[in-house]
């Protein structure tokens, strides 16, 4: 059984959601263990082995869905291509079929309606969180933002993700009405001039409420604190990336 992170959220019975950890597969250092990225180094067959454990582990049926993440906005319809699309959020509303985002401290964002009839996925990274990736995905989902469970899974948190001034001018600049709260999440650096330290999460939770979704769960696990749980690139630089993923469960 591999270690996984399950949402706390009150998402319907017929949801599967979760992100796996770095812990339970076959890749060697520093992609140990559970590495499931195919671009970032690891053997090919060490990341296959890893992926068939994954789809081990989820009930009969379900396929992944899988990207080419390219810290962009593009929303498509997730499927089971053999050539992934370049985007960085996807949905679905057809069961077995599980939107996936990979990430090693960008923030995964998950998406189901109350209802359980669609679900969506979406890759927060700095870049495209001040772009507008999950606005962007709100609107593909093509769902009422108000009947939106969101969560946000493990992501580098407020302690420790140091940015620079650009980072900071960059969400200000697309705040619309919202500039002091965000200016609220970049905490001052206390050693070095026109440093901060940003929290993602206050920043996605800000845009997710902007957008009409206020039931946002999660946003309280650090990837770059946890090194024994969680892969962190900003800690590491060459390692491995974690999936978060979620599916309607097909109808036995």
């Amino acid at each position: 059984m591999l270690p996984i992170v399950e949402p706390h959220w009150p998402a319907p019975a017929n949801i599967l959601a979760l992100c796996t950890t770095r812990q339970g597969g076959v890749s060697l250092t520093p992609y140990d263990t559970l590495n499931l990225g195919m671009h970032v180094g690891d053997a090919a067959a060490s990341v296959e082995a890893n992926r068939a454990r994954l789809a081990a582990r989820m009930p009969a049926g379900i396929k992944i869905s899988w990207l080419q993440q390219v810290h962009g906005i593009d929303v498509v319809a997730a499927s089971t291509t053999q050539y992934p699309p370049e985007a960085d959020a996807q949905w679905s509303d057809r069961p077995g079929i599980a939107c996936a985002v990979l990430t090693a401290d960008c923030l995964p964002v998950l998406f189901c309606s109350r209802s359980g009839h669609r679900v969506g996925a979406a890759h927060a990274g700095w870049r495209g969180l001040a772009a507008g990736v999950l606005e962007a995905t709100v609107r593909a989902m093509d769902t009422e933002p108000g009947e939106l469970l969101a969560w946000l899974g493990p992501a580098i948190g407020p302690a420790t993700f140091e940015v620079g001034e650009e980072v900071q001018r960059a969400f200000v600049a697309t705040a619309g009405a919202t500039v002091a709260q965000t200016r609220a999440a970049f905490r001052q650096h206390p050693e070095r001039e026109d440093h901060y330290f940003a929290d993602l999460y206050a920043l996605a939770r800000l845009r997710l409420e902007v957008a009409g979704v206020t039931a946002v769960f999660g946003g309280d696990l650090c990837t770059y604190l946890h090194k024994e749980r969680f892969f962190s690139y900003r800690r590491d630089g060459s390692t491995g990336r974690m999936v978060s993923l979620i599916s309607i469960v097909p109808v036995a």
